[in-house]
């Protein structure tokens, strides 16, 4: 009798730790963040948690261990902003539920771009990002003539740490741009093809008219012809810092730059990418549209599409058409 009445005791006991141990707790305010570094011990972890105010006691983390020893700590970051039992915590620790903000860059985006989007994030002040991304030394043995990272921060969702530098996302990203650049299997310059990619990215909305769109852009070069872009002149404007309120419009005295990006002044290439460009804009220039056209101006139907002309006769035509339908 006396040993059933000391296991029913120890029953009971266990009892009342298990409900105290799944308790909710908080002993923080607002939001607090525990960085677990690899290789840490348990014991180790449950002296940050407890540190943090995130468990009461590190015996409350080390009872949920016991309980739960078939499951594995992971590294990381964790974000802690509302009161937790010792095993939800565990758990989630267990399950890698780490701490990241998403950086998404879509196709065309430019270095300011990303620069934005990642202070806004709260990652690092814009300026950071520029400094890091007009250094083309990560990209340099693969395009040497690259004047700045600008077309090999390869568009893609980025999920982030808070402690992601500058250098560090560029390395990501760069990185992202080899991945995607052997997928290819292609012996074509990268430099000129990752430009022009750049140039039919922010010409193009619809995925038909990226490789009509560079079978101009290889048609006037070929002949010596100005590419005449809009956006490498926008771009241009950047670099200078002017207009940063209106990106999208064009001055007159932006069509007289002398920089080398306006492709209005200069026949050829601009000296490197104006932006980031995706692989179907790659695909396109490695594999244009067998087509004569020199000219394309936007339908006026909203769509997005562009009518592509032989001559200049049918290039003022198509544009004053697209004019009219503005007018209506």
């Amino acid at each position: 009798m006396r040993f059933l009445r000391f296991i029913a005791l120890l029953v009971l006991l266990l009892a009342i730790v298990l409900v105290w141990r799944s308790t909710s707790y908080q002993g923080f305010a607002g939001e607090v963040f525990v960085d677990i570094p690899h290789g840490t011990s348990t014991g180790e972890v449950a002296d940050l948690l407890a540190k943090a105010g995130v468990v009461r006691t590190r015996w409350d983390f080390l009872a949920a261990r016991v309980l739960k020893s078939e499951q594995v700590l992971q590294a990381g970051e964790y974000r802690f902003a509302r009161p937790a039992s010792p095993f939800e915590v565990y758990d989630r620790i267990a399950r890698g539920d780490i701490f990241y903000v998403e950086l998404v860059v879509t196709e065309g985006r430019n270095i300011f771009d990303i620069a934005a989007a990642a202070e806004q994030l709260g990652l690092f002040p814009a300026a950071q990002f520029l400094a890091a991304a007009r250094n083309p030394a990560l990209i340099g043995n693969l395009d040497p003539q690259a004047p700045t990272l600008e077309g090999y921060l390869f568009p893609d969702t980025y999920r982030l740490g808070r402690h992601t530098t500058p250098d560090l996302l560029c390395r990501i990203m760069t990185g992202k741009f080899r991945e995607a650049w052997r997928s290819l299997s292609t012996n074509a310059d990268v430099h000129n093809t990752v430009t022009m990619a750049s140039l039919v990215e922010k010409e193009s909305k619809l995925a038909e008219d990226r490789p009509r769109i560079a079978a101009v852009f290889e048609n006037r070069l070929r002949i010596g012809m100005k590419l005449d872009c809009d956006p490498t002149t926008i771009y241009a404007a950047l670099l200078l810092d002017r207009h940063p309120g209106e990106p999208l419009k064009i001055y007159r005295s932006d069509l007289e730059s002398e920089s080398l990006y306006n492709t209005y002044r200069h026949t050829g290439l601009p000296p490197g990418p104006i932006a980031n460009p995706g692989l179907a804009s790659i695909r396109a220039v490695l594999n244009p549209a067998g087509s004569r056209a020199l000219y394309f101006v936007l339908r006026p139907d909203g769509s997005g599409g562009h009518t592509f002309s032989n001559n200049i006769a049918e290039h003022e035509a198509a544009t004053e058409k697209y004019r009219r339908g503005l007018r209506r």
